[in-house]
């Protein structure tokens, strides 16, 4: 053990500069696949919160409403109501359907807008909308709901929360698409350079590992002081990866959205622990292959 160590020491000194660029390299390679994983995270977290607030609003036509379904100067029947109530209650995507009355919706409305007088007073009881809320079994099946009521009597407008987050999700995914390839690609570099350094080492030893091969040691004896140097440099960037993605957590995460955005729940430290622990496995399995491809050529007497 003291040989592959002295061994693994040596390598490591006598190519300071590019065991150095193996570390940065990883290091920034690593980071932002560490990141990528977190926005996942925070992707999936998003949907988990949103989509289970989605929901479909039915506005029902008042006399001076435009466009939809709505009669000229006539407001949505009471037989038309009803039809509209059973039609969304029987629909098998339907898990719960809410009336709001205009006065239940005004209230909501002076609520929202209690700090803006000359909006509360342009605005009366009359010019609201009653509707039905509809909350659905399953956020991601609402077309059927949409198409069963949209074109009935006494319906305006049919609005899908899902229009509005959707784009919102698809920005958020490729976002994270985004900084998973381009950490992906300087993964790739950073498997080249351990290759092309473990291979500059090794032919600058070659005279001792043919000579060890002919007193019969072994290939795992020979190539654990070079799998040891491109573990180090791996293991150093993983680090100093961590320490970054723990300063993006602590610094930018709790620090600064968390305090001023508290409508959202944030990742926590075990998703922070799990990409971490994920950009540790890719950087074992990154310093092993191409060191165990790089010395195969040289392993041969």
């Amino acid at each position: 053990m003291r040989h592959t160590l002295t061994e693994a020491w040596s390598g490591l000194r006598r190519n300071a500069s590019m065991a150095l660029a193996v570390i940065v390299t990883m290091w920034v390679s690593l980071t932002l696949f560490g990141a990528g994983l977190m926005t996942a995270q925070q992707v999936d977290r998003f949907k988990d919160d949103w989509y289970d607030k989605v929901e479909i609003s039915v506005f029902l036509c008042v006399p001076d409403s435009r466009g939809g379904n709505c009669q000229p100067n006539e407001g949505v029947t009471e037989a038309q109501r009803t039809e509209i109530e059973q039609t969304l209650r029987s629909n098998p995507e339907v898990a719960e359907v809410f009336y709001e009355t205009k006065e239940q919706a005004y209230a909501q409305f002076r609520e929202y807008y209690a700090n803006n007088d000359p909006i509360l007073k342009a605005t009366t009881v009359d010019k609201m909308q009653d509707s039905f809320r509809v909350k659905l079994k399953n956020p991601e099946e609402y077309e059927g709901v949409v198409s069963a009521v949209s074109g009935m009597p006494g319906v305006q407008l049919v609005q899908d929360l899902r229009k509005i987050l959707d784009p919102m999700f698809t920005w958020l995914n490729l976002a994270r698409w985004a900084t998973v390839g381009l950490s992906a690609l300087l993964l790739l570099a950073a498997a080249l350079q351990i290759g092309n350094t473990i291979r500059m080492a090794a032919y600058s030893r070659r005279r001792e590992i043919g000579i060890m091969r002919l007193v019969g040691a072994s290939n795992w004896y020979i190539m654990l002081p070079f799998l040891l140097e491109s573990l180090i440099a791996a293991i150093a960037g993983a680090v100093l990866a961590c320490l970054t993605l723990a300063a993006v957590q602590q610094f930018v995460i709790i620090g600064k959205a968390k305090a001023e955005i508290q409508t959202i729940r944030w990742i926590e430290w075990p998703h922070v622990g799990l990409a971490m622990a994920s950009l540790a496995v890719v950087a074992v399995v990154l310093s092993i292959i191409p060191t165990l491809i790089a010395t195969r050529r040289f392993l041969r007497v």
